[in-house]
C-alpha cells in the first residue's frame, strides 16, 4: 500500500509527503528524523489517503503540491482549516 499523508507544523503549515509505510513515516516526523519537519515540531496527522498504485499515489502527492491542489486541500479540509486557523 502507498499513502499520501497531510501534516500540520506547529507554525499551522501544511505538509505533504508519499510513503509505503505511514506508521513508520509519522513517527520519523514526529521524532525530529524529517529535515523539513524537525524545526516544525510538533507536527500531527490531519489527513491520509491510501492506493494500491504507487503511481497512483505519487501523481496525486504532486498535484496536492501544485496551487491548484493546495485549493482543493483547504475546500475538501475547510471545517477543521477553519477551527486550527490554517491558512
Amino acid at each position: 500500500m502507498f499513502h499520501i499523508y497531510i501534516l500540520q507544523l506547529n507554525n499551522n503549515q501544511i505538509y505533504t509527503g508519499f510513503t509505503e509505510n505511514l506508521q513508520r513515516r509519522i513517527a520519523e516526523h514526529k521524532n525530529g528524523k524529517s529535515k523539513f519537519t524537525s524545526q516544525r515540531l510538533p507536527v500531527k496527522l490531519i489527513h491520509y489517503e491510501t492506493y494500491l498504485n504507487k503511481k497512483d499515489a505519487m501523481r496525486r502527492e504532486k498535484y496536492l503540491k501544485t496551487t491548484e491542489g493546495k485549493r482543493f486541500l483547504k475546500q475538501q479540509l475547510k471545517e477543521l482549516f477553519l477551527e486550527k486557523g490554517i491558512g
